[in-house]
């Protein structure tokens, strides 16, 4: 097992199992969206966010995440935001919203990239969790997926990598 995040090693599209540190992270906490508002949500949180952080002399220590407290269903709780070199002190208002200190969990994870659209999410999360249990692991909260590959409106979708990671036990 490894402790280097999967987004700082090339794509790996075979699951891969290994150990996470935990880290300082500055999140939105979103609760009971709806699938169609996310887009929306990760816009107006990341374009407030990213300007607000360097404001504050705080510096983005990896990709933009979204940490998921339980499991997806008619709609959504979970936290966005970055990971950070040092934790935030306080609570950080930038756009209309505010932002709260918070960390990934240090933990067992396994973890696959998904190269492609976000359209593709929910197989490639179905694919994973299925090889996760065929290999005697009982999948855990929470869960995040690891947006590596910055969007823009221009992109080629097929282009983006997103690493899920999904804890477990056993």
């Amino acid at each position: 097992m490894s402790e280097t995040p999967s987004w700082a090693a090339p794509p790996h599209e075979q699951v891969t199992y290994l150990t996470t540190q935990q880290i300082p992270t500055v999140v939105r906490k979103a609760e009971e969206v709806l699938p169609d508002d996310m887009p929306g949500i990760f816009d107006e949180s990341f374009t407030a966010l990213v300007p607000a952080l360097q404001e504050h002399g705080i510096q983005i220590a990896g990709p933009a995440f979204s940490l998921h407290h339980r499991m997806p269903g008619a709609t959504m709780t979970f936290e966005l935001g970055f990971p950070v070199a040092t934790p935030l002190d306080g609570e950080l208002e930038a756009g209309g919203i505010t932002f709260y200190p918070s960390s990934m969990p240090a933990t067992q994870v396994a973890t696959v990239s998904h190269l492609g659209g976000y359209d593709g999410l929910s197989g490639a999360w179905g694919a994973l969790m299925q090889q996760v249990g065929a290999d005697g692991r009982q999948p855990a909260l929470p869960f995040w997926e690891v947006y590596v590959t910055e969007p823009s409106p221009d992109m080629d979708p097929s282009t983006l990598r997103t690493d899920l990671v999904l804890p477990y036990e056993g």
